[in-house]
């Protein structure tokens, strides 16, 4: 399949784990793709090593991009961390405040600075990487869950905003996926999240970036402000 010749593609958090795995899908199919990361990444046609904490680094990351390629057509917004595991009453403000920064706010910047641009071509994909936790919430992981809940609101607004052009906004809400980010949780976290899911085994990147590409392509013209669950059977709505 070429689903996507000619079209250039932006993965954020592109670098590593279902990012890496989007960025791989894309380009075997046939899209450029322009990688922001913290570090420079080597598997895209390009890419741009930014911290998109920064409120106008998206908008130079943009601006490096249209410069290498002259468009953007789908986004998908993927940097994300799990932050540290432990009770609400007891969870350090400047985890919180990191947690937030990076899943949520950075999500709205990329956002911002990337839909003038579809605008201007009436055309585009955005699709943004949720979690089942933003849905159900997850104890001990409460500034994961409220961040991604964002993102799904976000998500959902901006879908309504764009409703009448030919940029549909989705996110997709995976459920534990085996990454890099099993890292940064506690094997106790590991083993509560693994006993939600009916399917009783953690998904892969590859099954991730599968749903993320159908709705990053010109098929999923009719799907717009909606939250897609992969989560082998754990959502429950």
């Amino acid at each position: 399949m070429a689903r996507f010749t000619d079209q250039v593609a932006v993965v954020t958090g592109g670098a590593s784990g279902i990012g890496a795995a989007i960025v791989a899908r894309l380009r075997s199919e046939g899209a450029k793709v322009s990688i922001w990361d913290l570090t420079l990444a080597s598997d895209g046609d390009h890419a741009v090593a930014v911290d998109l904490t920064d409120p106008t680094a998206a908008e130079r990351a943009t601006a490096a991009t249209l410069a290498a390629f002259g468009r953007i057509d789908i986004l998908v917004a993927c940097a994300g961390i799990t932050g540290p595991n432990g009770a609400t009453w007891e969870y350090a403000v400047s985890d919180w405040l990191r947690v937030i920064d990076i899943n949520l706010n950075a999500v709205f910047y990329t956002c911002r600075a990337v839909v003038p641009v579809m605008k201007a071509a009436n055309y585009g994909r955005i699709v943004n990487i949720a979690s089942i936790a933003g849905k159900e919430g997850n104890p001990n992981g409460a500034a994961y869950s409220a961040s991604k809940a964002g993102v799904i609101a976000l998500t959902k607004s901006l879908g309504k905003e764009l409703a009448t052009t030919k940029i549909c906004v989705n996110a997709v809400a995976p459920a534990a996926v085996q990454s890099p980010l099993f890292a940064q949780m506690t094997p106790e976290f590991l083993d509560y999240i693994l006993s939600k899911i009916p399917m009783g085994r953690f998904g892969e990147v590859e099954e991730v970036a599968s749903l993320v590409c159908w709705l990053a392509s010109q098929e999923a013209s009719f799907s717009t402000g909606a939250t897609f669950d992969c989560s082998g059977g754990r959502a429950t709505f």
